[in-house]
């Protein structure tokens, strides 16, 4: 690549990729210990439930403010402030000794998830100052995904080695994550560079209050669905609340100068394509690794499921990571000379036949390992490719709240998907021969709803124009001239 841009490739991107490790390591480390931090706060299994609810829920309502602010005064300020607050999150959860100061501690180490949005603007910043912004963040995009599932792969390999050479000791066992984030945040303090803050915004306090009055509605509505059941009627009560609100929301932010998030933009045919994918994709990618998982662990004298033990799920799971990473890395490479709005589509499409191959093969291991792979293809390009193409499709200052809305509105699905498929599934629980196993109909519906949302996410790209997420014509040839080289 051309020394104008090695500065974005080889020092910008490289240190990213080392913030999404760590990224990677916080969502892996954290599970293989689940069941020893229920010991250790003496709570029951079923209140973890509320870790992944409490976090969920601030993520959502934090990543667009803190994208928001990074467009107003530099996205790097904002991405150090979101590694401090997740440092001192983690090095909290790792002294707590009760259930609600661990709950909160795990909630606030949710500001994680806004690293990714904000890394994907700055590389689009820079790279659009050099005239080689959407290609340039297309193929970043792909390599910190991959440093991301590297992450929890290492972080979810290392958690029960390091709590067995710390004899059992789980506070020395959750310093290891607090002592990578801190580090972290002294990478990003040292060695990020700032991006040009857009002059003249103002925070839209008001549209910010509505939309996390919206999202709190919704996405908690959807939790208290998956605890209480469908036949709880204040739930149904609290989505609608929560739906009205964002139609009201969206009312309130077209009369706004500067809204805190520009309805107008995500009208456009190659904004709210993007979007849209980024829910569904949300259910298979966020809401299916459950149904998976136990699913893989059903006794098979049922006449379904695999019958593995922890650890034959634990490999399970790990060669879909490594599926994923495959993904990003061949969105990575294909994005040089294909179509960023082809490779969508088909990543899309390969969501939906991994999903509904598991319709007729779902009853030998080759089966549901190729199913998952295939399905892990297209989730893998498509987790890199939705930030990136995003910021593509924004205006000028409006790149970080972009590529953060692909991050909320995929919460919002896998959230919807948690708590329809855990109705679905409990709803079968009981009528077969084991009293906690889900009926085969339960698995076979999650893995319908799945397939039809990646054919249906690739269905809405045909929408997207032809030369969307594409480099003008000034920039392709400056990409054309570095071809050939090391990106």
């Amino acid at each position: 690549m051309r020394a104008s841009t090695l500065g974005i490739t080889a020092s910008l991107i490289g240190w990213f990729i080392v913030v999404e490790l760590v990224s990677g390591i916080l969502q892996g480390y954290y599970v293989p210990l689940l069941s020893d931090i229920v010991v250790h706060l003496g709570v029951h299994d079923s209140d973890v439930n509320w870790f992944e609810a409490a976090q969920l829920l601030l993520s959502a309502l934090v990543v667009p403010v803190m994208a928001k602010l990074g467009d107003m005064f530099g996205h790097k300020k904002v991405l150090l402030a979101a590694a401090v607050l997740t440092a001192g999150a983690s090095w909290w959860l790792a002294f707590a000794d009760s259930f609600w100061s661990f709950l909160i501690a795990w909630a606030l180490q949710g500001f994680y998830v806004v690293w990714l949005p904000l890394e994907i603007a700055l590389i689009f910043e820079r790279g659009r100052a050099q005239r080689r912004g959407v290609s340039t963040t297309r193929r970043a995009a792909g390599l910190l995904v991959v440093g991301l599932q590297a992450g929890a792969i290492v972080g979810a390999l290392a958690a029960g080695r390091v709590f067995v050479a710390t004899g059992e000791n789980l506070t020395l066992t959750l310093l290891v994550p607090a002592i990578a984030v801190t580090l972290v945040a002294v990478v990003i303090w040292k060695f990020v560079p700032e991006s040009e803050p857009a002059p003249g915004r103002k925070l839209d306090t008001g549209g910010f209050v509505l939309l996390a009055f919206a999202l709190l509605l919704v996405t908690s509505s959807l939790t208290f669905l998956r605890i209480n059941g469908p036949e709880t009627v204040w739930v149904w009560l609290l989505l609608a609340a929560g739906i009205v609100g964002f139609v009201f929301f969206g009312w309130f932010e077209l009369r706004q100068d500067d809204p805190a998030i520009d309805i107008r933009v995500l009208r456009r045919p190659e904004m709210w394509p993007v979007q849209a994918t980024a829910f569904l994709v949300g259910i298979s990618l966020l809401g299916a690794q459950g149904p998976l998982s136990t699913y893989a662990g059903t006794d098979p004298a049922l006449g379904y499921g695999l019958g593995l033990d922890a650890t034959a799920r634990s490999n399970l799971i790990g060669v879909y990571l490594v599926s994923l990473i495959i993904g990003a890395v061949l969105f990575a490479v294909t994005s040089r000379r294909a179509s960023p709005r082809v490779i969508l589509i088909v990543a899309a499409a390969l969501v939906g036949v991994g999903y509904a191959l598991f319709l007729p093969f779902h009853l030998e291991l080759w089966q549901v390992l190729l199913n998952m792979c295939i399905a892990g293809l297209g989730c893998g390009a498509l987790v890199g490719a939705m930030p990136a193409a995003a910021a593509a499709a924004a205006p000028h200052g409006q790149t970080g709240v972009a590529s953060a809305l692909t991050n909320t509105t995929k919460t919002i699905g896998g959230t919807f998907a948690s708590a329809v498929f855990g109705v679905v599934l409990a709803a079968g629980a009981g009528v077969v021969a084991s009293e906690t196993a889900a009926a085969l109909g339960g698995y076979m519906t999650v893995w319908a709803v799945c397939a039809a949302g990646g054919f249906l996410a690739a269905a809405l790209l045909f929408f997207v124009p032809k030369v969307a997420f594409a480099d003008t014509a000034d920039e392709e040839a400056a990409a054309l001239a570095g071809e050939g080289q090391i990106v």
